[in-house]
């Protein structure tokens, strides 16, 4: 089988069908600051996706609006969901006011600031958040919110064509930390391959990423989408993994974080972002051009709607699990990384996923 053709049936497998009438757009929103409108959400067909389904026609809060802060990444367009809530009045169903605070700062600093109320919720990748959430800062898992968003790179004469090709190479990261490197270094370990020592990982700046590997100075590059999505509109590159390969295209790998607080004090409230971001996701999931058009005003400029919604599709915006299957990937993850010496040999993961997560739709 052809790459393009495996590409076509990826996409074919992860297309949802779409769903329900069209609801009205609200006001294109500010990159910052952007909050929830009262728009009536649409209803979900949850049908497509039995095992999906949460309790989506749980009431809502009564009283005012809770007004709550969201930190999140405002350029990852696998986070859409998030200006679907606005948009589609997700949050305004549960009865709360979002604010979407766009952050930049350490995964370390993020964790700090919904841990201490700076911020009520966040939304990350596992695999740049598990460590330091074994310092114990004070943020539960509540869910999954989706699966792809992490790919290896290379031009098409590399002599990188599969992922074991790494091996003895350089490959362009932008963060000898972040989560892709962790994911394709847990990849590697699995193949006999050590990421450590047969790997020359080489950190460059986002913007010479692409740079790098052009001028020779790496053979490969790990890259996220949008910009990922965008490398491969240029024939010269090629996917030679992602993080949607064999048992990882049925796992998530971003995950919504809620304040320890919260969670104990207000668990209504919590329950009721995580149901807005699951019923925004799955929404997402069956109306990929609808939810593309409400990420465009945080995209880049060169990407085009055409271009966020193939991407809004190729993520698996189905899959965010919560409860029992959420701490079972939780713990799987941990596992995968003491493969590659993040997570200490001695660590218990069944224990320290039991801790980090929380069951906020079944009152657990």
């Amino acid at each position: 089988m052809s790459k393009d053709t495996k590409r076509n049936d990826l996409l074919n497998r992860r297309t949802m069908l779409q769903a329900g009438a069209a609801a009205a757009f609200a006001a294109p929103l500010g990159v910052f600051g952007a909050k929830a409108f009262p728009v009536a959400p649409p209803r979900i067909d949850f049908s497509e996706f039995p095992i999906c389904k949460t309790s989506s026609d749980a009431p809502a809060l009564t009283g005012a609006p809770r007004k709550l802060k969201l930190s999140w990444n405002a350029g990852a367009v696998c986070l859409t969901p998030l200006p679907v809530a606005i948009d589609h009045g997700f949050f305004q169903k549960q009865n709360l006011d979002v604010e979407l605070v766009n952050y930049s700062g350490s995964t370390d600093q993020l964790l700090e600031a919904i841990a201490t109320g700076k911020s009520d919720a966040g939304l990350g990748m596992a695999l740049r958040w598990l460590k330091p959430l074994e310092q114990g800062f004070d943020v539960k898992i509540a869910a999954g919110t989706h699966g792809g968003c992490m790919r290896v790179l290379s031009r098409v004469n590399s002599g990188v064509d599969k992922l074991a090709d790494l091996k003895g190479k350089v490959v362009a990261v932008g963060d000898l930390a972040g989560p892709d490197k962790n994911f394709f270094s847990i990849q590697l370990a699995k193949q006999g391959i050590d990421p450590n020592a047969e790997v020359d990982w080489r950190p460059f700046p986002g913007n010479l990423l692409q740079l790098a590997v052009e001028k020779g100075e790496a053979h490969a590059a790990l890259v996220s989408d949008p910009l990922a999505y965008l490398w491969l509109k240029d024939s010269a590159y090629k996917e030679v993994a992602s993080n949607l390969d064999g048992e990882y295209k049925d796992k998530s790998c971003c995950i919504v974080g809620l304040r320890g607080g919260l969670v104990r004090e207000e668990p209504l409230v919590a329950r009721a972002i995580t149901q807005a971001l699951l019923d925004a996701a799955m929404f997402t999931a069956q109306n990929p051009d609808q939810a593309a058009a409400s990420f465009q005003p945080y995209a880049p400029k060169n990407a085009s709607l055409a271009d966020l919604q193939a991407m809004v599709r190729y993520h698996t915006h189905h899959h965010h699990p919560v409860g029992a299957v959420l701490k079972q990937e939780l713990k799987a993850y941990a596992d995968d990384l003491k493969l590659v010496s993040v997570f200490k040999p001695s660590t218990d993961t069944a224990k320290f996923a039991e801790r980090i997560y929380v069951d906020v739709l079944n009152g657990v």
